[in-house]
């Protein structure tokens, strides 16, 4: 079986930055084990698997090299990067996934890409697990908590550059991982995602966790429009826009690779 595959860097506007995300348009879904395969050997953060099943509608599912993701927004991005790049008639596109849900996305103004996702606020917790205090070598204060991570939320931006993590005591917190932020001089917030039990041990850019990350920061900061940065190795620049229900998240991307796989 032969499938052509795009290797993308999302949120970003330059090759080798941002994240890293193979995507695969099909007609119909492959068996599991060769899309995990398959992401297993691109070793990208995520290979998207995208299913057409109808005018400009798709639904889409996330492999890490490790398991399948229930939400991911670089790979969403990615694969709408390359479905615009298709058609440029097409500038608008629905994807659909089982944990998330219908996921709109458009090709907004200077090549960004909106994609609109549900918000996902994290809350106030009664209990912090041992292994989150083991795991980092600067402790909080504020730690919140969502269906996807854990929230730690610092005083000073250096100290989300300067943390380190112990990932053995965060493998630990599994299936949830662990987002680190604080306020930013250039940036409204910066952040860090560790995610050692579902894919790697730190992510270039994560999506999927702005959509609870641009609600805490809109609500701290009194502004429903704010600019982001993912301090990582690689950075990516991530713009957010808070709705009542909705958190809509974009940015730019390029094209690093075309080609195809036998399988």
């Amino acid at each position: 079986m032969r499938l052509k595959i795009h290797h993308i860097d999302a949120f970003t506007d330059t090759l080798f930055r941002g994240n890293y995300a193979a995507v695969i348009i099909t007609d119909e879904w492959l068996p599991d084990h060769l899309m995990q395969s398959i992401a297993t050997e691109n070793n990208l953060s995520e290979t998207a698997f995208a299913k057409t099943c109808g005018s400009n509608t798709y639904e889409i599912r996330w492999f890490s090299p490790v398991t399948e993701i229930d939400f991911c927004g670089h790979a969403t991005l990615a694969a709408a990067f390359v479905i615009f790049n298709q058609d440029s008639s097409v500038n608008e596109l629905t994807f659909s996934a089982k944990a998330v849900g219908t996921l709109n996305v458009r090709q907004s103004e200077k090549d960004h890409i909106a994609m609109t996702f549900p918000k996902r606020s994290p809350k106030q917790i009664a209990h912090i697990p041992k292994a989150l205090t083991n795991a980092l070598s600067i402790p909080s204060r504020e730690i919140l908590l969502s269906q996807q991570a854990y929230f730690v939320i610092y005083p000073h931006e250096e100290d989300v550059h300067s943390v380190c993590v112990n990932f053995e005591e965060l493998k630990k917190l599994a299936p949830l991982d662990v987002v680190v932020t604080a306020l930013s001089k250039k940036y409204d917030f910066i952040s860090r995602y560790f995610w050692p039990a579902n894919g790697s041990d730190e992510d270039p850019v994560t999506g999927s966790i702005h959509a609870g990350l641009a609600p805490l920061w809109a609500e701290k900061l009194g502004k429903k429009t704010l600019t982001a940065y993912q301090a990582s190795q690689r950075g990516g620049v991530v713009h957010c826009s808070v709705l009542e229900n909705h958190v809509i998240i974009s940015g730019q991307a390029v094209q690093y690779l075309e080609g195809y796989i036998d399988v």
